[in-house]
């Protein structure tokens, strides 16, 4: 068969009716596993993009549908397909000629014929004739999709967050704090004081792995998961309460409080009085350096009293530190901005995987009681924990028809 404009489409709808078919097959079996959960949920997101893909080849202008596999292909269809587009009238013309009449283009119904016998004559000429192009459904359903999961993940069951967590306790934001309580509170970015953020960049470079880490771990567990529609979403509403100020400011009590108002003083022996340590949290709230002697403070913070930060000569400034000239308006007025539509996409992603998260704290915190060879050992028996359920359901070999336990077990009474 030549593969004809109109045998292409044809073609088309059909491949998408078997993967139709096939996803309500694959969903009328309950996965007896975590894992056969796992398998399930991918070969239905291949098949969708397969779906998606063949739909993209046409140009769809679909009346009001109301199955559920059409209205997940809409939602993925996002450009128009050059098929039903016909910009060319090559469809018009295959139908007028189908039907006997003059082409679009001129050209007569009978040397279209011969035109179009000629065609296929010299397609099948020097091959064998093909079967139709079916789609092996058995295999698709059965097929096991390659997951790539850490050890630490347990096939999706736990988050690792290990990298994270030494990227955290070493940053110039984070605290020393044991793995147990990070996974407690690296879902609240919010706590992280804005004085402790003087490394804009580092912060945000924290925040973009730790978001990424959650997405990659999400789209494994939960692949039918439509995560841009969910992050347009949260943008659009970020957006708006942005503009409204609504968005709540970092709360800084620490900020607040080492902050010097140099309005009431008048002299360096005034700021001495304060002391060394108040000296210091006010300069590096300031980003100014902090060392040196109770005088060399109090003259470093006083030339702040008259001097505008951005005109301050650099030698003041602690290393590592951002200068105020070097932060155009514009930097300014994105960095907050960026950073908070960070954390609520952080927060967001939280929220979805909250079970996964007290799962994994519980999970830690039980392994600190285990020895590294019980570890070991337990590694194992969740490797082969999905073999054991799956095969919980065969028949057991009881020639001897002794009476069975709740654990399917044999019963053996000895004398």
């Amino acid at each position: 068969m030549s593969w004809t404009l109109l045998e292409l489409t044809r073609a088309a709808h059909e491949d998408v009716e078997q993967f139709e078919t096939l996803i309500v097959k694959d969903l009328q079996n309950e996965p007896a596993s975590n894992k056969a959960r796992l398998y399930q949920t991918h070969r239905i997101r291949y098949m969708i993009d397969q779906i998606t893909s063949t739909t993209h080849k046409l140009v769809i202008y679909l009346l009001p549908c109301t199955t559920l596999i059409t209205i997940i292909m809409l939602e993925f269809l996002s450009e128009y397909v050059e098929i039903y587009e016909d910009k060319d009238n090559a469809r018009k013309d295959e139908i007028a000629a189908l039907g006997g009449q003059i082409t679009a283009t001129g050209t007569n119904v009978f040397s279209a014929f011969y035109d179009r016998l000629k065609e296929i004559r010299e397609y099948h000429r020097g091959r064998h004739p093909s079967a139709a192009r079916v789609l092996d459904s058995e295999q698709l359903l059965e097929e096991e999709p390659h997951i790539q999961f850490r050890g630490e993940e347990a096939y999706g069951r736990y988050l690792d967050l290990h990298e994270l967590y030494n990227d955290y306790i070493n940053s110039k934001f984070g605290k020393q704090i044991d793995y147990s309580t990070y996974l407690e509170v690296f879902s609240q970015p919010q706590r992280i004081p804005s004085s402790k953020l003087q490394a804009t960049r580092q912060y945000k470079e924290y925040l973009r792995k730790l978001t990424g880490y959650l997405v990659y771990f999400l789209e494994r567990i939960e692949p039918l998961r439509d995560l841009d529609r969910l992050f347009s979403k949260v943008t659009t509403e970020f957006e708006e309460q942005w503009a409204n100020g609504k968005v709540d400011e970092r709360k800084d009590d620490a900020q607040e409080n080492t902050s010097i108002n140099l309005d009431y003083y008048s002299t360096i022996e005034e700021l001495v009085e304060l002391g060394p340590e108040k000296l210091k949290k006010a300069l590096v709230a300031l980003g100014l350096k902090a060392g040196g002697t109770v005088q060399q403070r109090a003259e470093r913070l006083f030339l702040t009293k008259h001097t505008p930060l951005e005109n301050l000569d650099k030698r003041h400034f602690a290393k590592g530190a951002r200068r105020p000239e070097q932060n155009n308006v514009k930097h300014q007025n994105d960095d907050p901005k960026q950073i908070a539509l960070m954390e609520v996409k952080l927060e967001k992603l939280c929220e979805i995987l909250s079970e996964k998260i007290i799962q994994t704290r519980k999970n830690v915190e039980r392994k600190q009681g285990l020895t590294s060879k019980e570890i070991e050992a337990e590694m194992e028996d969740e490797d082969v924990a999905d073999m054991e359920i799956d095969d919980e359901n065969q028949q057991v070999y009881n020639p001897l028809k002794f009476p069975m336990g709740w654990d399917g077990r044999q019963k053996i009474k000895y004398k």
